[in-house]
């Protein structure tokens, strides 16, 4: 058996944070008495004196330096394992494997990712690229464990945990006639090259929640992927676009682009993870969702607290 417990190495780091006995004792919840008794079986078993007597603070010998050292080396180690272990026994770790419909999520998505990696280390998680389409359906399937979306579709085994609410605002160039308008109408977009994200029209906001309930069409739609392609089009003249107000605060502050609302009151869509209801509650679910609102509060500009929070 070995010579050094668990036991003495608290006992001695709470000595050594403390400098007397007393609140050693207090810290580590013996009485005094109990305390001195254990300091002595352990000098006993080790054979040296452990520090000096009757000091205060407390002055430890060498081999007293010693087994503070190694209380400091194995006490977090044991922390640590303490606390992995209680996750894995509360369900605080598992498998996310998640898909992205919003493709501006990236800005702020990869450093809420890298934040939740320090925090849920034991979290296998993972961005899928394989489900460009549908891919509510294959989260109830199993096949994904997250979505972010701005499109719920209701379904009793899907829960929607919102992140927040962002303003989906129309970018045209500083020449643009339409420049310089606090908001724009429907028609106003009637003779406009659009540039979206190749994606279902259905998955816009400039189409779903403004344009097709006027019942206007653009005269041309053209795609990117890259957000900063798209606004390099809009300031070059070639078209007009529409983007959450996150993605578009830096370029309107270098005055690349003039920003509108559409419409007077403005379309406020909310973004949400999308998971299967018997994972909503999971504790590593609701950390990343939790990681996430923290870095997009954090970083992005003109976002809300979703009415739905």
């Amino acid at each position: 058996m070995s010579q050094i417990e668990l036991r003495f190495l608290r006992t001695m780091a709470a000595l050594r944070d403390t400098g007397s006995l007393v609140e050693a004792a207090d810290r580590v919840f013996l009485t005094q008495s109990a305390l001195s008794h254990q300091l002595k079986d352990l000098e006993d078993r080790l054979g040296c004196a452990l520090f000096i007597r009757k000091t205060r603070p407390v002055r430890f010998t060498s081999a007293g330096h010693r087994l503070v050292k190694l209380a400091d080396e194995v006490l977090p180690l044991i922390h640590r394992a303490e606390i992995d272990l209680a996750r894995l026994a509360g369900g605080e770790s598992g498998r996310i494997l998640m898909a992205i419909e919003c493709h501006s999520c990236f800005e702020w998505l990869l450093p809420a990712i890298d934040h939740y990696r320090e925090n849920w280390p034991e979290v296998e998680l993972d961005v899928s690229g394989g489900f460009h389409f549908a891919p509510l359906p294959a989260l109830s399937r199993g096949d994904l464990d997250l979505v972010i979306t701005a499109d719920p579709v209701q379904q009793d085994d899907l829960a929607y945990l919102p992140l927040f609410s962002y303003e989906a605002k129309l970018a045209v160039g500083k020449k643009h006639a339409l420049a310089g308008r606090e908001w724009i109408e429907p028609q106003d977009l009637t003779g406009e090259t659009l540039i979206t994200y190749p994606v279902d029209r259905s998955r816009l906001d400039v189409f779903k929640s403004f344009l097709e309930p006027a019942g206007v069409e653009p005269a041309k739609v053209r795609t990117a992927e890259l957000t900063p392609l798209m606004l390099q089009l809009v300031a070059s003249g070639r078209g007009v676009t529409c983007l959450p107000n996150w993605a578009l605060h830096e370029y309107r502050e270098k005055h690349y682009v003039s920003v509108s609302s559409l419409g007077e009151e403005g379309i406020w869509p909310t973004l949400y993870a999308a998971v299967r209801a018997d994972q909503a509650d999971a504790p590593f679910m609701r950390g990343f969702v939790a990681t996430a609102k923290e870095t997009c509060f954090r970083n992005l500009i003109g976002i809300v607290t979703a009415d739905l929070d």
